[in-house]
């Protein structure tokens, strides 16, 4: 059953920037878009290399390996080779806390 998971505080992650994460060894990434806290598994659906070195620009991250882009908001896959979509999770924000809804 999902639960929901403090993964960081507000402070540290500003806008414009991820932060990865693992949650009892699950690998995410969370990224601050204009205020907004997005959560995704830290892996390329193309290779499974971990996204988390790639390069974030607005609302995508692009696979360090291969280049492949995913939006953050909601997963899906943007550019050739992945073409399918990486895991999202459900984020919400109490008081200074970032929580991450996540099956462990």
């Amino acid at each position: 059953m999902p639960e929901w998971v403090k993964a960081a505080q507000v402070s540290d992650i500003g806008p414009g920037q991820k932060k990865a994460i693992d949650l009892d060894g699950l690998a995410v990434l969370l990224f601050n878009v204009n205020g907004q806290y997005y959560a995704i598994e830290d892996v390329c659906t193309h290779d499974g290399a971990p996204l988390g070195s790639g390069r974030f620009n607005g609302t995508s991250i692009a696979c360090p390996r291969h280049g492949a882009r995913f939006d953050v908001c909601t997963g899906k896959a943007m550019t050739m080779p992945a073409v399918e979509p990486v895991e999202t999770y459900p984020v919400k924000v109490e008081g200074n806390d970032i929580l991450v809804e996540v099956e462990l």
